[in-house]
């Protein structure tokens, strides 16, 4: 079945199977792998995708689900400006160390800033919890979080 969907700005079309999740259609036919499969079963967050600039588990979408919206993906917000002040703000605090959950936490933290702008740590932490981080015990990506808030990310 032909899928048509925006992907990071370009308008893009796959021919799969329409239970096919999201997480393989990007990784495997759009070759783009910054976006990982970490426990496959909507969990832990590295697998966060902005559909329609909401974050989406994409390990548990289906791919008939994306059909005429668009996919933003780490590879694509990184052409933003908002990422740089995220990405700068995760490095200054040290809210990324082996950087497997980093793309997705990336995302997720643009969709709470974007929601609101000057979140609290509480509301930090709570739209954050569907990412897990097995190295650095939240408090520095919260940090993060916080420091990009303060700089702001210019929606």
């Amino acid at each position: 079945m032909e899928i048509k969907f925006k992907l990071n700005g370009v308008e893009t079309c796959v021919d799969v199977n329409p239970s096919m999740r999201l997480l393989d259609v990007i990784r495997d036919i759009c070759h783009l792998t910054g976006t990982k499969e970490g426990c496959g079963e909507g969990e832990c967050g590295a697998c966060t995708v902005l559909v329609n600039d909401e974050p989406y588990n994409s390990c548990l979408t289906p791919i008939i689900n994306i059909n005429n919206k668009e996919v933003i993906t780490i590879e694509g917000f990184r052409e933003t400006k908002a990422y740089r002040v995220i990405a700068d703000a995760f490095a200054e605090m040290g809210g990324s160390q082996c950087g497997f959950c980093t793309p997705g936490m990336i995302l997720a933290s643009y969709a709470v800033l974007k929601k609101n702008p000057h979140p609290t740590e509480e509301e930090i932490r709570i739209a954050l919890s569907g990412n897990l981080c097995r190295c650095t015990g939240y408090q520095a990506i919260v940090n993060a979080v916080l420091l990009a808030s303060e700089k702001g990310i210019k929606l």
